[in-house]
């Protein structure tokens, strides 16, 4: 059997550059009008460079904005659950006229990352979007902050992509495109791949998740986020490592694949879980674990709000499908992990904790109770947390000298 057929049903669509065509290319980005984009922006490109978000060939119009907000359809049909849009100031907008090509620049250091023929330009309602996309128009959300401070102007049009940034540099073979996990898979004899999305290094819950998949499937993919993430939560590095010794100390050889992508966390919780499927198809996964509050972030969302999701999409929206498991625990009279459809036992027998108080007992160092967390795992991440705190002496022994 073969490998799940990208999005839209055809090959994949990178529109990351290479060779004679890029060298000229970013000769001509060079004497472009330079549009500074955001973090949000920078991920969202670079998925379409190693065409993680197949089969678009740029950003959104105005139409497909519309399509995308109220039905989850763009204006020709094809299904897509969030807006992928760029945005600059009025200013900027008024200066370029449709037709105009513009070179798009990272805004960590002033790379050229992209050119693109700027098509259309259109204000949106931004509060409509949240409202639609996140469910919610409260500013403490984080998606919502994210979409009510971009800039006013949205632009249109087909990108031509330079770079890929830092990505490489930084994580190196963690970082990977859709065409590398296919071949990969391939060379493994796979068909049948399930994704196991996470911005969170795993604890034993997760682990559970995982060897779910992998009793029903070729392989599991633990494919972690690599871009910018809400302040407290644990960086990609450190995540990875975390990732890397559960996988050698409590996997079968070749039953996982670890991997990186280079978004930005949105929190849209359920639509979020419907594009963490649609792009994981491009990458050639038959299926995504949901598991509870995917995507979500505080109490925006009902726990099993993304398992409902899916059954609500026409049929044949998206070839990859989710792998629904109910909440996940240790349980000390079953003596192993569970879930609430295998576990007959009450609260008081579970082990009931969240990624946000782990990381709440790290920072403190409290203890970790061993059924929550392998200690390969605990010994990376108090790690971690020693040297933030070791940080922080420095920077107030630093700030004292300061003040005399």
């Amino acid at each position: 059997m073969a490998l799940v057929r990208p999005h839209g049903g055809r090959d994949l669509n990178p529109l990351l550059l290479t060779g004679r065509a890029l060298a000229e290319e970013l000769l001509r980005a060079r004497t472009l009008p330079q549009i500074k984009i955001s973090s949000r922006e920078k991920g969202d490109l670079i998925m379409l460079g190693i065409g993680g978000f197949t089969p678009l060939d740029g950003f959104m119009t105005r139409a497909d904005w519309e399509g995308v907000c109220d039905g989850m359809k763009m204006s020709n049909g094809l299904f897509w659950p969030i807006p992928i849009t760029l945005s600059t100031g009025k200013v900027t907008a008024d200066k370029l006229k449709t037709g105009t090509d513009v070179a798009l620049v990272d805004p960590d250091n002033g790379e050229i990352l992209a050119t693109m023929n700027v098509t259309e330009k259109y204000t949106i309602d931004k509060a409509h979007e949240c409202a639609m996309v996140f469910k919610t128009t409260d500013p403490e959300h984080p998606g919502v902050k994210m979409v009510m401070e971009q800039n006013d102007i949205n632009l249109a049009g087909p990108v031509k992509v330079l770079s890929q940034s830092d990505f490489i540099e930084k994580y190196g073979d963690l970082f990977m495109t859709p065409a590398q996990t296919r071949e990969l898979f391939e060379s493994y004899g796979w068909s049948k791949v399930a994704a196991f999305q996470t911005r969170n290094p795993m604890h034993r819950s997760h682990e559970y998740l995982a060897k779910i998949a992998i009793e029903t499937c070729d392989g599991v993919l633990i494919h972690s986020l690599l871009g910018h993430l809400k302040p407290g939560d644990i960086p990609a590095d450190v995540r990875a490592d975390a990732i890397s010794v559960l996988i050698e100390k409590y996997f079968v050889k070749k039953t996982v694949v670890q991997a990186g992508y280079p978004l930005d966390m949105r929190y849209a919780g359920p639509r979020e879980a419907l594009l963490h499927a649609l792009f994981r198809q491009n990458y050639g996964c038959s299926h995504l674990i949901v598991g509870r509050d995917h995507a979500g972030v505080g109490n925006y969302y009902g726990p099993f709000d993304a398992h409902h999701i899916f059954d609500e999409i026409p049929k044949g929206s998206l070839l990859t499908r989710p792998l629904k498991i109910d909440w996940t625990f240790w349980c000390y009279k079953c003596g192993s992990m569970a879930s609430a459809r295998t576990c007959p036992h009450g609260d008081a027998d579970r082990l009931l904790v969240s990624g946000t108080k782990l990381r709440k007992w790290l920072s403190e160092g409290a203890a970790v109770p061993a059924e929550f967390s392998r200690p390969e795992v605990l010994e990376i991440l108090r790690a971690y947390y020693a040297s933030l705190e070791e940080n922080e002496k420095v920077e107030v022994k630093l700030s004292g000298h300061s003040g005399r």
